[in-house]
């Protein structure tokens, strides 16, 4: 068994952003410029933008945080995020998921500037990723692709099954296993919760994704050996333990499940941190206007 590490991975590829990133500040006289919104005070939101915050400055990115409190109303939203894509200093925009129930997240999706979307859920990008099209890739398929590609995990011909269909990941992460590139080319299986024997259809996986949202759903009998597993899960549970008061677990059972796999993503310390890489680089290519001009 070998880890996936995303610490490692996304370290080496943050220098490269960074020299990118100080090239185009001399070039233009301003660095990219990444807007992030968040909405109320869920725990986990306001850790992940944070982080998101953090990793533009280390990269040398400008960086803003617009916090609105839950009562904010739809339109007021609606209406900031159109100021935002008017405003020629700001390269990417992103809102943080889950948005209070009285905002609709997909009216809040279309609403951004489908050029400013560097988390890639609008469905133009989404849209110009199922033709092959230049896009910006949802970012956490594509940190996961750029894992995939650091380790020069062959893909090619191998059967991927993707646990999960959202459109955020389980969707998407399909599409680019499935497509005529390197990674790519896998025969691609998606499943979910009403699929028929869930169980039997995984331990087919030379590949296995799971971006399903369960604590520990893959189990070490859903896994045949030297099968390369890949865990998006992120589940936060209260802990004594540990200094932050709650611990991470996966959508694997990693401590069950790492022996049998030849490689494996740890959680934390693997998809996660590939996510922050995808997000970066969707908001240097925004900037230089590589993908649309």
């Amino acid at each position: 068994m070998k880890l996936l590490d995303g610490k490692l991975v996304s370290e080496k590829i943050k220098q490269d952003i960074k020299a990118e990133a100080a090239e185009f500040t001399a070039k233009t006289g301003r660095k990219p410029h990444l807007v992030a919104i968040l909405v109320g005070h869920d725990g986990g939101s306001e850790t992940y933008v944070a982080s998101k915050m953090r990793n533009c400055s280390l990269v040398g990115f400008d960086s803003s945080n617009l916090h609105y409190e839950d009562d904010v109303t739809e339109a007021e939203l609606l209406e900031r995020i159109r100021e935002l894509n008017a405003d020629p200093e700001v390269d990417g925009l992103i809102v943080q998921l889950p948005l209070p129930a009285h905002i609709d997240p997909e009216k809040v999706t279309e609403a951004i500037d489908y050029r400013k979307d560097v988390d890639g859920f609008h469905p133009v990008n989404l849209g110009r990723m199922l033709r092959n099209l230049p896009c910006f890739i949802p970012a956490t398929p594509f940190g996961i692709m750029l894992m995939l590609e650091h380790y020069r995990i062959e893909t090619a011909g191998k059967h991927a099954v993707v646990v999960g269909r959202s459109n955020i990941v389980g969707s998407p992460m399909s599409v680019l296993l499935a497509r005529n590139a390197n990674p790519g080319n896998c025969t691609v299986t998606l499943t979910h919760s009403r699929t028929n024997d869930l169980k039997a259809e995984v331990l087919r996986a030379d590949i296995i994704v799971a971006a399903i949202g369960r604590k520990n759903f893959i189990t070490a009998d859903m896994v045949k050996p030297g099968a390369i597993v890949i865990d998006v899960g992120i589940n936060r549970e209260i802990s004594t333990q540990t200094k932050s008061g709650y611990k991470l677990y996966g959508d694997v059972d990693f401590e069950q499940v790492a022996p049998k796999s030849s490689w494996i993503t740890p959680v934390p310390g693997g998809v996660g941190l590939m996510t922050i890489i995808g997000l970066l680089k969707n908001t240097l290519a925004a900037a230089k206007k590589t993908i649309y001009s």
